[in-house]
């Protein structure tokens, strides 16, 4: 395999920065600053969901929707952020998501002060616009800057930085959201309806979070801004039209079967994720508080951190797609004790479904993308729009409401089917470009 050499970013001349240089390790370090962060406000929804049921008094499926408006916006933003990135390249793209996402959290104030549920719907929806700009431009970017036989080693180990973000978010949430409402620290079980007074006053207390959310993305656009990130190689930049004649995405089953793979395993990560307060709050299941359950929530993130880690380490000597066999047959297991069980064995197997999703993502992404040379940024917008699946997780909001919320995690068992099919057999490169490097 030869040794690409990549361009820093910016003006002056070309540096080499191949795989294990400074210059290489530094630009990493700094991406795993966005995963995050896009990881952190991704999961301060499920703080904000429960709190958002008890402030505007929603049903399952009404909580749940608050959520695919949220991924609504994976499959309207995607195609023009690949098309942005194009236009100004991955660096300006990522300094423009991070403050898109600084804009949608700064909208959240008025959200909070008048209270508004329509408003609070937009605002989560700018959010998510500028987590989808990150997502095609950094994904890619980190699986093909370096060498291509640990793609998805390297995904998953910046992945956990996601997955740490995503750990925090529970108790930064829980404290400052939950910890600080009526409705958050209301006794388990508990049917009161909150009073105009206590809805006014649980609605204000997301202003001071997103505040301090909204001042870090801007000064870690600031430092995105000045930093010479190292280009893509050649090979994988976009070709031009003339150049591209003859080339299809549609020829590699990988992207093909990876695009829904991404969108049905996001059904699954979301909806337990989204669920996972409600679900263990219940008397017959853990008996907590909503501020209580943020801590175990806490957890299963936790979880997935750590399963991305030894992922990580793991892949480089096992190939991934039989890494995300297995990881796939151990979700369906747990989701089924969570479903079928009570108590603290089923509380303990939804939590325990983290460290199996952990790998999922960046694996799928880095399998759906190999091979595709020249096309992989328009491949990798592709599988970002895919996670517009969790916009689906109202489906499971409405099999919660009818048939009973630990039923409705049937649907996620039914998920992790498609991700083993995936693993197996679906993501095996069957058209790989002539002359092209395996990505």
């Amino acid at each position: 395999m030869p040794i690409q050499t990549y361009e820093a970013v910016g003006s002056g001349p070309a540096s080499a920065v191949p795989g294990g240089s400074p210059g290489y390790r530094s630009a990493l370090t700094l991406l795993a600053s966005l995963f995050f962060m896009w990881g952190f406000i991704t999961v301060i929804n499920n703080t904000l969901l429960p709190h958002l049921r008890s402030v505007f008094d929603l049903s399952y499926t009404q909580t749940t929707l608050i959520e695919s408006v949220w991924f609504i916006a994976y499959f309207f933003a995607s195609i023009p952020s690949a098309k942005l990135i194009e236009r100004v390249g991955y660096q300006r793209a990522m300094v423009f998501g991070l403050g898109l996402m600084a804009v949608g959290a700064l909208m959240m104030v008025p959200a909070a002060r008048l209270p508004s549920y329509g408003v609070t719907l937009v605002a989560l929806f700018v959010i998510a616009s500028g987590i989808t700009l990150l997502q095609v431009a950094a994904n890619p970017y980190v699986a093909v800057v370096g060498p291509p036989e640990t793609a998805s080693s390297r995904l998953n180990l910046v992945q956990a930085f996601n997955s740490a973000g995503a750990t925090l978010a529970p108790l930064f949430g829980g404290y400052l959201i939950l910890g600080r409402s009526t409705s958050g620290t209301a006794a388990a079980g508990s049917t009161a309806v909150l009073t105009p007074a206590e809805r006014l006053a649980d609605a204000q207390s997301v202003v001071l979070p997103y505040l301090i959310v909204a001042a870090v993305l801007i000064v870690l656009a600031v430092v995105i801004a000045r930093f010479p990130l190292p280009a893509m190689g050649a090979s994988t930049q976009r070709s031009a039209k003339t150049e591209r004649k003859g080339l299809s995405l549609w020829s590699h089953r990988n992207l093909v079967l990876g695009i829904p793979a991404i969108f049905i395993y996001l059904i699954a990560e979301i909806g337990v994720a989204n669920l996972f307060i409600n679900f263990v709050s219940q008397p017959q299941i853990g008996n907590l508080t909503h501020e209580q359950a943020s801590h175990y929530l806490f957890i299963l993130w936790g979880g997935m951190m750590i399963g991305r880690l030894v992922g990580s380490y793991v892949m480089r000597t096992i190939p991934a797609e039989r890494v995300l066999a297995v990881a796939s047959i151990g979700a369906f297991v747990v989701m089924l004790i969570a479903t079928f069980t009570t108590g603290h064995v089923a509380m303990w197997a939804l939590i325990s479904v983290g460290l199996f999703h952990s790998i999922m993502f960046p694996t799928i992404f880095t399998l759906g993308i190999k091979g595709l040379g020249p096309l992989t940024e328009e491949g990798s917008g592709l599988l970002i729009m895919a996670i517009a699946g969790g916009a689906l997780v109202i489906v499971q909001g409405w099999l919660a409401d009818r048939y009973g919320l630990q039923a409705s995690f049937l649907l996620t068992a039914a998920c992790e089917l498609y991700i083993l099919f995936y693993a197996v057999w679906g993501s095996r490169v069957t058209d790989p470009l002539p002359d092209q490097q395996i990505v």
